[in-house]
């Protein structure tokens, strides 16, 4: 080995930025400790401004035309919804028989009081009870109306009505409804809200929560026994505390794991105290910026903190280390750092940029959630190179100066991996393969890279609303911990079995095609809806090649059959003798909504015409993907203006951005990172060839960490799309650090194979240290109540084990196997093809 007394500034190559800052490090380290402190008091003043919060699957939906034709057709059809003021709720109703006479009066009672209460601005109520009674007297209008009706009825006769109104428009029981008896287990009790235009989610919410305690002050009826109440507002206002949840257990859980780990590898008081001062700094700088910035806190900007804690750590133990073993080599305070600074700060700054691009790739991304994922992530890691690529190395310096100048005791500082310490004696055991078998180690190794690849090709894709919530196990388990830590109770808990079991269905049910076009008035508006109901795609339930579904067709044909006067109107404008009118359309509308099937046909028709949509049962084998194809189908071989649209519609296009987003960023990552590592080596070092050989541990890295996604059934969600491009950023920084190393080694006279020991003991004890604290330290989102949360942590765990893995173990046969090919067999292949050889 060299003489590290004599290491002149040539052996430690920097880039001009390098060159300029680390003189202020040196020689004015109180001044960039100062600079430092009232940065972060500007940023501080930032946090919790402007961006609020965001949770749910909402977040991922604006902008996307389906998602927006889907709140028109809410705003049209369903009672206007948030922005002109409106809520709904539903009560799910449980008895040993919800449909006999005592419990459809009871139920009737409920919307009784619920309709006639002064401040809780209820406008509706449907259940089966109004149903039930509509069907026996269709002028009983009012709950109070339809209580008298079901008091006068007989259990035969109501039995008849319950199974007429289950025939016309369905009731809303449980599937162990039998007609016969009339009976079921439990009942819906839909309530819809005058709210105010703008009621935020707690206001709104609070009107459902005032919903169950009125009717839970009806004998027979219990809050959480035998009624459970479902509402827009309750589940945002709960994914909303879904989050917060998760943030108080996983930060505090984080922070405790991280700083044990970082007592490990510092093992002094002070340079703890800097490591855990940098770490809050950038958490404050990046919360700063959000909040300047505007951008909201959101489930999928969780994700970025631990992220930045892992980048923070990895470059405070290379800094501390490395300045240790300048130390232990017995250069003074300022030199040590001096050569610490040129040595590392490039290294840093290339780690920082590929970390930057495998972040900023997220905004190829056309979800608005990633791009602000990937904007935060890259202004966060600029923070973390800042805070400690010059903080931390001017505080180290003035606190040893005062050591040195006080009997402040010294501890442990000793550097990680030193020669002749356990560590240091595992570390080279890459570079011992890389000796013995390079050429082994790295097909092996590319092959394994592949076949993860392969195999992680099939991974599902997962976007809904069920997937933020934990299930009931889970939260058991959660709420044996002590209070601040234990979880909320949750209300969808509760919900989800009632869904799942009762009524055997999700949030999402059907395929809408929702039309608002100017020619819903027109001669060909009838026909071009009865041919969208004609040969249906097989996704589509059908019967006699026509589907099922919900139209205003549906509705016409369904009256004229009843209402003679009704067919002579259907059949003077039908023209083609099909059943359709073709012409006069528009009065057949005004007529049809005039009579008796108007409220069902103002389902499917706005009362100015100008709207309609078409509601298809969807066939029991059809997945999401064939549903939304099927429509996307049919809407464009009709000639009105039809968007497909509903949740499962919506879900799906997500699910597509998802996947197009994960392989974009995935593509924009690999051949920036790539470009810009060669880039770099070849300015710094003349050789653009070391770019290259850097990327191939990253490479296995990523092919292995997808093929562990489908291995540990981890779906690809809004949550873990950027996971593939953040995995090169973090590998890239294993690799960069060790291949810095090794080159600035190697460069300056080292022989091959002593270059690689000490690269892999020296910066192979920073990595060692840097990856345990940030696996511990990441993977303690797998604490997190949501479970795609706990999904991202382990595989950021994953992903920075593999990578540490692969720089240690990979890397040094990678090098061995280029050095061979540069130094033997080109140089023979060249020769053998120059004519002049021989």
């Amino acid at each position: 080995m060299t003489d590290r007394d004599t290491e002149p500034a040539e052996r430690a190559r920097s880039d001009p930025l390098t060159r300029r800052v680390n003189p202020l490090i040196i020689d004015r380290p109180k001044t960039v400790i100062l600079a430092f402190l009232v940065l972060t008091a500007i940023f501080a003043g930032g946090i919790g401004g402007g961006g609020g919060q965001q949770a749910g699957t909402d977040q991922f939906t604006e902008n996307l035309e389906e998602s927006e034709a889907l709140e028109d057709m809410q705003e049209n059809f369903d009672g206007g919804g948030r922005a002109s003021g409106g809520s709904s709720a539903n009560l799910f109703l449980e008895e040993s028989n919800v449909l006999s006479k005592p419990s459809l009066l009871r139920m009737i009672e409920a919307q009784y009081r619920l309709e006639t209460h002064d401040t809780l601005r209820v406008s509706s109520t449907t259940s089966p009870a109004s149903l039930a009674a509509q069907q026996l007297d269709p002028t009983a209008t009012t709950a109070e109306e339809q209580r008298r009706v079901l008091e006068g009825a007989s259990e035969r006769r109501i039995r008849g009505a319950l199974a007429d109104a289950d025939e016309a428009v369905g009731i809303p029981v449980s599937t162990d409804y039998n007609p016969a008896d009339g009976s079921a287990s439990v009942a819906q009790l839909a309530v819809s809200y005058d709210t105010p235009p703008l009621a935020d989610a707690d206001d709104r919410a609070s009107l459902q929560f005032r919903t169950v305690d009125i009717v839970t002050g009806i004998d027979g009826y219990g809050s959480g026994e035998n009624v459970v109440v479902f509402g827009d507002a309750i589940i945002e206002q709960e994914v909303n505390q879904l989050l917060t949840d998760t943030a108080i257990l996983v930060f505090p859980a984080a922070l405790l794991l991280i700083t044990f780990f970082l007592v490990v590898a510092y093992r002094d008081p002070i340079d703890l105290g800097l490591g855990v001062i940098a770490l809050l700094m950038t958490l404050v700088w990046t919360f700063g910026f959000m909040g300047y910035a505007g951008i909201p806190f959101s489930d999928s900007l969780v994700t970025v903190f631990p992220l930045l804690l892992a980048v923070g750590i990895d470059f405070g133990i290379h800094i501390i280390n490395r300045y240790r073993e300048e130390r232990d080599s017995g250069s003074d305070i300022a030199d040590a750092m001096r050569i610490t600074t040129r040595q590392l700060s490039t290294a840093l700054l290339i780690v920082t940029l590929t970390t930057v691009i495998g972040f900023a790739a997220n905004l190829t991304s056309t979800l608005s959630q990633l791009q602000d994922f990937g904007i935060v992530a890259a202004v966060g890691i600029v923070f973390t190179f800042l805070i400690f690529g010059v903080f931390l190395p001017a505080g180290k310096i003035a606190f040893d100066g005062v050591r040195a100048e006080t009997r402040f005791p010294d501890f442990g500082t000793s550097a990680l991996g030193r020669e002749g310490s356990i560590l240091g004696s595992i570390l080279p055991v890459g570079v011992t393969a890389a000796r013995a078998m390079p050429a082994v180690v790295l097909v092996a190794a590319l092959a394994i890279g592949a076949a993860g690849g392969a195999y992680g090709s099939g991974v599902d894709t997962e976007f809904s609303q069920e997937a933020f919530f934990p299930n009931e196990d889970r939260i058991d388990q959660l709420q044996a911990l002590p209070e601040p830590f234990a979880p909320s109770e949750y209300t969808f808990m509760a919900v989800l079995d009632y869904l799942e079991e009762d009524f055997e269905q999700g949030f999402v049910g059907t395929v809408t095609l929702y039309i608002e076009d100017r020619d819903v008035r027109s001669d060909v508006a009838l026909e071009d809806i009865d041919r969208a109901l004609q040969d249906p795609p097989p996704a589509f339930e059908s019967e006699d090649r026509r589907a099922e579904a919900t139209s205003v067709v549906g509705v016409m044909q369904s009256q004229a059959a009843a209402d003679p006067e009704f067919e002579r109107t259907v059949e003077r404008y039908d023209t083609t003798g099909n059943g359709i009118p073709d012409r006069n359309v528009d009065e057949v509308y005004e007529e049809l909504l005039a009579s008796s099937a108007g409220d069902r046909a103002r389902n499917s028709l706005t009362e100015d015409r100008s709207a309609t949509r078409i509601e298809y049962q969807l066939d029991v084998d059809a997945d999401q993907t064939e549903a939304t194809l099927a429509a996307r189908q049919v809407a464009e071989d009709m000639r009105l203006d039809a968007v497909p649209t509903g949740d499962l519609v919506v879900n799906q296009v997500v699910i597509n951005r998802i996947t197009e987003s994960a392989i974009n960023s995935l593509i924009a990552a690999f051949l920036l990172t790539a470009s810009f590592l060669m880039i770099s080596y070849w300015w710094l070092e003349g050789r653009a060839v070391y770019g290259v050989i850097n990327l191939v541990p990253v490479l296995i890295t990523v092919g292995v960490l997808a093929g562990s996604m489908r291995y540990f059934e981890i779906p690809l969600t809004p949550f873990n799309a950027p996971i593939l491009s953040v995995s090169i950023g973090l590998g890239v920084d294993y690799t960069v650090h060790f291949m810095h190393r090794f080159v600035d080694e190697f460069e300056a006279g080292e022989e091959l194979y002593d270059a690689l020991r000490v690269t892999a003991q020296g910066t192979g004890g920073a990595l060692t240290g840097s990856m345990l604290t940030t696996v511990c330290g990441l993977g303690v989102l797998y604490l997190a109540i949501i479970p795609l949360i706990a999904d991202f942590g382990l595989l950021l765990a994953l992903g920075v084990l593999y990578a540490y893995l692969a720089s240690i173990l990979i890397l040094p046969s990678v090098i061995v196997v280029w050095h061979a090919l540069e130094t033997r067999y080109l140089p023979a292949l060249r020769a053998r093809a120059s004519p002049l050889s021989g």
